[in-house]
């Protein structure tokens, strides 16, 4: 079991399906990606951290940044959010396609800091 198994297996069961399901997700997103644990949460890591991912007891956290934030507001108005966060909560399907424009997003600006 690697330490994304690991954290994830902590998790009831409702919780631990959707960290899976983003998990399996930002994986087809960016299979050229790595992952790891960073500041305690699954990171998705391509040149630079990309995104982070946490569980809680009513959501799933995403982590893409304050910037990224910023940029996509419109996108996640009605999830509550902070400079660099949003909360999806468990009873709600995971807003997979907003989640790849995001992840599209990071991978574009980490691509890019690679370049300069």
């Amino acid at each position: 079991m690697d330490a994304i198994e690991i954290y994830i297996s902590q998790f009831p069961e409702e919780t631990r399906n959707k960290l899976q399901q983003l998990r399996s997700h930002l994986l087809k997103l960016v299979p050229q990606a790595t992952e790891k644990i960073s500041y305690g949460m699954p990171t998705l890591v391509l040149n630079g951290n990309l995104v982070h991912f946490a569980g809680y007891a009513h959501h799933i956290g995403f982590y893409p940044g304050g910037a990224v934030m910023h940029e996509f507001e419109e996108d996640f108005r009605g999830y509550k959010s902070a400079k660099g966060s949003v909360q999806f909560p468990l009873d709600q399907p995971l807003p997979l396609d907003k989640i790849s424009k995001v992840v599209a997003f990071r991978v574009d600006q980490n691509l890019a800091k690679k370049k300069k």
